[in-house]
């Protein structure tokens, strides 16, 4: 699972999902990427379940991108713990991420191929998302 290896402080206050994105919302890397249309919090379990399933496509060929990575601690109490006494401890790591954001990228499949993987990807993932290629207008 995606997480980072060391980090300064180890409990992290959420930032906010709201606006447009400002980085990775252009193809940079491959020939076809997934854009999402609304701001959510993406955790680390839900991209590695895209990677694994970009990963059954592949097969051989293929090269995958991830634009994203989980650096932000989601803390939480124990069950059945009453209120007070500090923030819990970290559970799980997660992104923010905002409208506009090109989540993964990939290339050496064909444009069908790509849609049918992105299609099964979003499945996975808890925004709207939006296939896009390098050669169409943006």
């Amino acid at each position: 699972m995606l997480m980072p290896s060391r980090v300064k402080y180890r409990k992290h206050h959420l930032r906010s999902t709201k606006g447009i994105s400002k980085k990775a919302t252009s193809l940079n890397f491959g020939e076809y990427g997934l854009r999402t249309l609304e701001n959510a919090y993406l955790t680390q379990r839900q991209i590695e379940a895209c990677r694994l399933t970009i990963a059954r496509f592949f097969k051989t060929g293929g090269k995958l991108w991830i634009r994203v990575f989980p650096d932000l601690s989601v803390t939480k109490k124990p069950a059945e713990t009453r209120q007070g006494k500090g923030k819990g401890d970290p559970a799980y790591w997660a992104t923010v991420i905002k409208k506009g954001r090109i989540l993964f990228e990939i290339e050496g499949v064909s444009k069908a191929d790509a849609m049918e993987i992105f299609k099964q990807v979003s499945f996975k993932l808890p925004v709207r998302t939006k296939f896009v290629s390098r050669d169409e207008v943006i």
